[in-house]
């Protein structure tokens, strides 16, 4: 079965930030995914733009940016300039005035747009942006800390979003307290990647190609 693995690298190793880097690309990783806070959307500051700058140059592995800040729009080409055609570039609906608006500035740049559904947003408030991006990534969790508990009415949500896809033509992707259970219920039914973090890839000891090849080799 195919799915995405992506590396939330907020969660990574900022000693040694060129090590894993390297060690998650040689253990096969697909993207890096880039939490970008502003401590005012969220109660909590992230990644900046010099650590996506940073990971852009060190590895020509797709980026995954999601940003977590207020208004992107008055900020979004200083991330578009330092991203390549082909990253992702999420924002958060409810940031925004008039997020179909920086959605066409993600495109008009050749990056794939996508936004990000918080725990607390329903489906029906997104409806129309849904035509127009490519990724939805479903916090299953309130974003802003890693290691929170997994909200378990956010199931209900991804099942929509299942039922809406093949017509409208996105992804489903899956953010915050991702483990393999998640990934034994949720890959089979077609959401196609999952964020990795704390809860079964950083931090725990062993090799990251290992940690890696055991999710890939599930057994569904």
């Amino acid at each position: 079965m195919q799915f995405e693995l992506m590396a939330s690298m907020m969660c990574a190793d900022y000693g040694y930030l060129e090590k894993e880097i390297e060690s998650l690309e040689e253990g096969g990783i697909d993207s890096f995914h880039i939490d970008i806070m502003d401590g005012r959307y969220v109660p909590n500051y992230a990644m900046s733009l010099n650590d996506m700058r940073y990971i852009a140059s060190a590895s020509e592995i797709p980026l995954d940016v999601h940003l977590m800040i207020e208004h992107p729009i008055n900020n979004i080409g200083l991330f578009l300039n330092n991203l390549r055609k082909g990253d992702t570039v999420y924002i958060h609906p409810e940031a925004e005035y008039h997020p179909s608006t920086t959605l066409q500035r993600i495109i008009h740049a050749d990056m794939i747009p996508g936004i990000a559904i918080n725990p607390g947003t329903s489906v029906e408030t997104v409806m129309e942006m849904l035509r127009i991006v490519k990724k939805v990534l479903v916090m299953s969790v309130n974003p802003g800390n890693a290691g929170q508990m997994y909200l378990p009415y956010v199931g209900k949500k991804i099942t929509k979003l299942l039922a809406m896809k093949e017509d409208m033509e996105f992804e489903i992707y899956w953010d915050g307290a991702c483990s393999a259970d998640k990934i034994l219920e949720f890959a089979p039914k077609g959401v196609r990647g999952f964020v990795l973090g704390t809860t079964l890839l950083f931090g725990k000891g062993k090799p990251y190609k290992e940690t890696l090849q055991n999710i890939r080799e599930l057994r569904f």
